[in-house]
This record gives C-alpha cells, sequence and structure tokens, in this order.
C-alpha cells in the first residue's frame, strides 16, 4: 500500500511588524518534487484551503512557480487544503511542516497541532520540518511529556540567518534559542544558506531553503526503509 505524507502549512500572512509572510515557495516545493513520484501527499493547514504563499519567495524562487504553483495537481490540493482539526494522524505515515516565518506565528502556538505533532512523534512516524518548521514542533511532546527536541541533535533556521534578513523583531522567538531552551543539541551548516539536515531517529530537520531538498531526500530514505 502507498504510504502517504502530510504536508503541513502556515495560515499566518502577517508577521508581527505586519510585513508579509506565509509558506515558503521552495520549502514545500522541493520536497514534493522528490516525494511526490512516490507517495501519497495531503495538504493541511489551521485553516483549511489556500494557505499564503510568501511574497518574496514566490519573486525569489521563480522556477518553482510553473514547476509548484501553476501545477493542476497543485493547485487542487493547495485549494483543498485541509483544517489541521480535520487531520487523523492515524491515515498517515509521516508528516512534514513547510518553513517561511508563518509557522513561528501560527502553529508553534497552534494546541490542534501541538497534539497533531506529538501524535505523529509518539508513534514513532517520521516528523519532520524545514527552515522556520521545526516552530511547529516546540510544542510537541513525547510519550513521557518532554519536549521531543530533548537531548537529540535539530536544526532550524538559525540566529544569524534571521539577523541577515532582517527579520528578528518580526517573530515572537528565534527558533535558534528555542530548539536549545528545549533541551535540544542545537546544530547548523558552517555558513549560513548551506544546507543542513539532520536524523535523530524520527525526528529530521533541515536548516534553511537550501536544505528543502536534501530534506526530502533524507525523508524518502526513512520511508523507505
Amino acid at each position: 500500500m502507498t504510504k502517504r505524507i502530510l504536508f503541513v502549512f502556515t495560515s499566518a500572512d502577517r508577521t508581527l511588524t505586519g510585513a508579509n509572510t506565509g509558506w515558503y515557495l521552495p520549502e514545500a516545493a522541493h520536497p514534493y518534487y522528490v516525494l511526490s513520484p512516490h507517495f501519497i501527499i495531503d495538504f493541511a493547514s489551521p485553516k483549511g484551503p489556500n494557505p499564503p504563499v510568501d511574497e518574496y519567495s514566490v519573486q525569489t524562487f521563480q522556477d518553482d512557480v510553473p514547476k509548484f504553483l501553476q501545477d493542476p495537481v497543485v493547485k487542487n490540493k493547495l485549494a483543498t487544503t485541509k483544517k489541521l482539526s480535520e487531520v487523523n494522524p492515524d491515515d498517515y505515515d509521516a508528516v512534514f511542516y513547510v518553513g517561511g516565518h508563518g509557522p513561528v506565528l501560527d502553529l508553534a502556538s497552534d494546541p490542534v497541532n501541538g497534539q497533531l505533532a506529538s501524535a505523529f512523534y509518539r508513534a514513532g512516524k517520521v516528523t519532520s520540518a524545514v527552515c522556520h518548521g521545526p516552530a511547529a514542533l516546540v510544542g510537541a511532546t513525547d510519550a513521557s511529556g518532554e519536549s521531543i527536541f530533548a537531548g537529540k541533535p535539530a536544526t532550524g533556521f538559525s540566529n544569524v540567518e534571521e539577523e541577515i534578513v532582517g527579520k528578528v523583531k518580526d517573530v515572537p522567538f528565534l527558533l535558534e534559542d528555542k530548539i536549545k531552551s528545549l533541551g535540544g543539541k542545537y546544530e547548523k551548516a558552517p555558513e549560513p544558506w548551506e544546507p543542513k539536515v539532520i536524523v535523530a531517529g524520527n525526528l529530521i530537520t533541515g536548516q534553511n531553503p537550501a536544505s528543502a531538498h536534501p530534506i526530502g531526500e533524507a525523508i524518502l530514505q526513512a520511508l523507505q526503509k
């Protein structure tokens, strides 16, 4: 039977300063290209259909517009995106959280999402996220009630990358600091914007946009075991 993956998108379209945000185009597109030939992929977000895409990412990664945003199958998935409250984790073999600043603003503090992410992790299923996507996992806990980051190596958008893009004041917390505060062993690439993916059991995290394709490969390998 073909395995199923849940891609979770943010529903937030504004940062704390009022700037445009949303989900980051290549961080959905690049893993999707790797995984869609092998698995059934469904989309979900807190508010359901048509989760907002970050406008800057569309301008910056224009090759992904025709390949992803204008793909008829993807357009239909976005238009029919499920609400998180309608998702049954038992229907899926893995969850993947798409990045963009949005997840720090809504998914990080969403109780429905916290329960969903915890359910995937506790069932031993692949629980994965890229860039700011790991912010969606900060409320997830293991069976003992501990953070799923506690004692594990993990990555996500770094403090220095956040400073370079000038978005420190746009988000309620810095992801690198948050992972460390939860007991995670935060790691990053030697230089900003270089790819970094960490597999720690069923927790798979990627640092930044350059990590979007490699995390797709890591998820593929994990699900083919």
